[in-house]
């Protein structure tokens, strides 16, 4: 295929930076694995992807079992069968052959593991709704052939892994783990020290090898064949390696991401670019790039400023934290989320939090069966890194102690994450209000097995049946909200936000349609007591009738005082577009 002049230029200013030069023969390699059956042109910057009716569900591949089906084919008929329309996405968590981490250590990136199902099944996802993908782009399993090419000097994964000298200087390399960074290997020229950020299995790839990003780019080309809209870059932050740096936010693994970018848009534009960064919020928001890195990004200080909030009723650093987050530009976005397959980490609200505020939240999370797992400090000294806990465990109760608002409090936390700027995540297990996993933590020994549990499909639909749980109340508590959210055009990921003050343990905030024809303004009792504030406190317009979309209850009188009991929410509106009023 002759590519047009301004792919091949743009290629290669890409490849020029990481690199510091491109041949032609390089820029045509890169572009020959897209294998382009025709090259969309068409693809104007700023261009939003998405709307307030998208909503993602996050899930291992087996998190729903069947005796009678494998387990990709069971989560599929219990998001068909529950789900609906409410959930758009799924990102289903990497379902290809692993070793270890619960399929991040990836033995090859182009089968799916015969435990969970064929390709079959995940091609039957793709047929009703968009699937996100993981592209475990750091490293990969010291099992995958790859790794057995290096050990034998065998092409071509001889050169693709990271190798250093053991007596280098690394105490300036930040990693989130406390284990050894290095890993001797015994080759077949000798004995190796390669570089692993994450565990001994995982071994780093060397991108500072070309031939690593061709065989990545080609990853991404066969994923996009089987229907996959969307791309997770796994640990993306660590991807280059420089000898005395923190070998973390490079220019290089910038300049990758928007090389990708430019690769997967030509192909498709509408498909997503999803970096994973958990790390401090001013660095993770540096992966929007200029509008060419990241179409969405992780709001990974939300979790943990959620649950202090939630803790403590106090919204003093969740109000400070909003106040200074950039609107989103057109053609991105946040991925709003406040639990994940991982822990709440700790690193995102670095300079945000106190430390006396983290030490508390740490200490309540140990008191209601959390753990805490740590980082390599300076090679020195560890320091918390994530609390590991289900989300539900971590919300039964105040820094006080356990109370009766565990459902309430939960429930109000899931609704200030659907009213947000950006597109709303949700965890499997979150949506079924699962507790902490003590018997599979005991199994394996992992702390992040706490929130991992998988659930029998027929068993599942047993409990969520019996209206008297917790997660009957909670699964069909969040579908109702959801389904009011995706109705309005005010909660459009990148509709006008703007912090309101209305005093302590009111979180609050107004967001306002691109049209400016609806307007909610967003109240949450975020505490275990009861809160007054005055309807004139919003400047309501007068010749608009505004009336609560989770209650349906009018307001006529717009100089009222209202009173929020515990963690109740407001969502008032003035209706904006003819449709946006709930048939509640």
């Amino acid at each position: 295929m002759n590519f047009p002049l301004e792919l091949r230029s743009k290629v290669g200013g890409h490849l020029e930076r990481i690199y510091g030069e491109a041949s032609d023969e390089l820029i045509d390699e890169v572009l020959q694995r897209m294998n382009y059956e025709r090259i969309e042109i068409n693809h104007p910057p700023g261009t939003n992807y998405w709307d307030e009716s998208m909503a993602i569900l996050i899930s291992y591949g087996d998190s729903v079992t069947s005796s009678s089906m494998p387990p990709l084919a069971a989560l599929n008929e219990f998001v068909e069968q529950r789900l609906g329309d409410v959930v758009s996405n799924i990102h289903i968590l990497p379902f290809f052959p692993s070793s270890s981490d619960d399929g991040f250590a990836v033995k090859d990136y182009l089968s799916v593991n015969d435990e969970l199902g064929q390709w079959s099944d995940v091609e039957l996802i793709c047929k009703n709704r968009g699937l996100l993908v993981d592209l475990v782009i750091n490293h990969c399993s010291s099992e995958h052939p790859w790794f057995e090419q290096f050990k034998s000097n065998a092409s071509p994964g001889k050169d693709f892994f990271v190798e250093v000298d053991p007596l280098s200087d690394l105490s300036r390399v930040v990693r989130p783990r406390t284990s050894r960074l290095i890993r001797k290997t015994e080759r077949a020229v000798g004995n190796a020290f390669v570089w692993c950020t994450f565990s001994h299995d995982q071994i780093d790839l060397d991108f500072a090898n070309p031939d690593v990003l061709k065989e990545m780019v080609s990853v991404i080309r066969f994923l996009l064949s089987k229907g996959v809209r969307g791309f997770r870059l796994d640990a993306v932050a660590f991807l280059w390696k420089e000898l005395n740096t923190t070998c973390l936010n490079l220019p290089q693994t910038h300049e990758i991401v928007r090389l990708l970018r430019t690769l997967i848009e030509h192909f498709d534009p509408s498909v997503l670019l999803i970096t994973e960064t958990n790390i401090p919020n001013r660095e993770n928001l540096s992966y929007f790039g200029n509008g060419n890195e990241a179409h969405i990004i992780y709001n990974f200080a939300l979790p943990p400023l959620i649950l202090q909030a939630m803790i403590t009723g106090n919204n003093y650093y969740l109000n400070n934290w909003l106040m200074s987050m950039p609107p989103a530009q057109d053609g991105t976005t946040y991925l709003n989320f406040i639990a994940s397959h991982d822990g709440i980490g700790l690193r995102p609200v670095e300079g945000i939090l106190s430390q006396q505020e983290t030490q508390e939240l740490i200490e309540t999370m140990r008191d209601f069966g959390g753990l805490i797992s740590s980082r390599n400090l300076n090679g020195s000294s560890e320091k918390p890194y994530e609390i590991n806990i289900s989300l539900f465990s971590a919300l039964q109760g105040t820094a006080a102690g356990r109370d009766e608002f565990q459902v309430e409090r939960f429930l109000c936390a899931h609704t200030i994450m659907m009213a947000l700027e950006g597109i709303p995540a949700f965890y499997l297990h979150s949506f079924l209000g699962a507790e902490n996993d003590l018997q599979l933590l005991g199994k394996t020994g992992r702390n992040r097995s706490i929130n991992r549990g998988r659930f029998d499909l027929c068993q599942l639909e047993r409990d969520l049946d019996d209206i008297d749980s917790n997660m009957h109340g909670v699964f069909y508590g969040l579908q109702e909200i959801l389904s009011v959210r995706q109705r309005q055009t005010a909660f459009h990921p990148n509709a006008t936000q703007y912090t309101l003050h209305l005093g302590e343990g009111l979180f609050s905030f107004w967001r306002q349609s691109r049209s400016r024809s609806q307007s909610i303004f967003c109240v949450h009792n975020i505490s275990d007591r009861e809160r007054e504030f005055s309807l004139d406190q919003l400047n309501l317009i007068e010749t608009d009738e505004w009336f609560d979309l989770l209650s349906a209850r009018s307001f006529p009188n717009l100089k009222a005082k209202l009173s929020l009991q515990p963690y109740q929410c407001l969502w008032l509106t003035n209706g904006g577009p003819l449709g946006n009023r709930p048939n509640l």
